[in-house]
């Protein structure tokens, strides 16, 4: 059974990947992580949330969701 990803899945793990970018760029503190936390907590939410109103498994649904956002499959042409 194939997992089926919401783009709003898609942006918030685009938008944690981001803020973890962001945060690991300079020296570590605490108020420079914090947004990349929020959003990986976020994310976090989501994906359970999603994996539970489809009945899919949780892991699967975030493997899934890494993979497509990730190393997305090349497009023809």
């Amino acid at each position: 059974m194939a997992i089926e990803l919401t783009d709003e899945l898609i942006q918030l793990q685009r938008a944690a990947i981001e803020a973890q970018k962001t945060a690991t760029a300079g020296p570590y503190s605490a108020e420079a992580w914090r947004p990349w936390l929020e959003a990986a907590d976020q994310l976090q939410a989501a994906v359970t949330a999603h994996a539970k109103a489809t009945s899919q498994n949780r892991f699967d649904v975030e493997t899934a969701l890494k993979k497509a956002v990730l190393h997305p499959e090349p497009t023809a042409g």
